[in-house]
Order: structure tokens, then sequence, then C-alpha cells
């Protein structure tokens, strides 16, 4: 499964914004296979606040694991915020 972060919009910025999306997204989650596999992709996407990635991707790394692939990208923005994230975690 590949997720589109730009569905949630370009500018994706706040903690309750974040929580929003990831509520928004569970449905589509319960019908994931076990073996699959979910990328994230940042393309798209202008501004990615850790606060917005914290509560969007942290639960789902938790729950999905190894089998969440983040995409590579050239966005300096999505750069930090990963790298703050992987830090912080």
């Amino acid at each position: 499964m590949i997720i589109e972060l730009k569905k949630f919009g370009n500018t994706l910025i706040s903690r309750q914004a974040g929580r929003e999306a990831f509520a928004a997204f569970q449905p589509t989650l319960r019908d994931v296979n076990p073996a699959e596999k979910l990328e994230i992709d940042f393309e798209g996407v202008l501004t990615f606040s850790p606060s917005w990635a914290d509560e969007f991707l942290t639960p789902l790394i938790k729950e999905f694991g190894d089998r969440v692939i983040l995409r590579t990208t050239d966005n300096p923005s999505v750069k930090a915020t990963l790298e703050i994230l992987e830090k912080r975690n």
C-alpha cells in the first residue's frame, strides 16, 4: 500500500492535524494484509512538521514496524523532520 501524504494537504503542520489525519486513516489500515508493506510517499508535501509527523508516523511505525517504508525525498522539510523523529525515538 502506498500512503500519499499529499492527500492530507501540502502543508502538514500541528499535532492536532496529524492526530486527525491518523484517525481518518484508521479504517483503511484495518484492511492491510499482514504481509503488506506500507510505503509513505512525501511527493507533493511542501511543509512537514515534527508534531504532525509524530502524530501520524509514530503510531503507524509502532503498529506496523519494519513494514513501514519511507520513500526517499529531496524535500528539506521532510528530511529535517525525519531526522528529529529518529533522534527522539
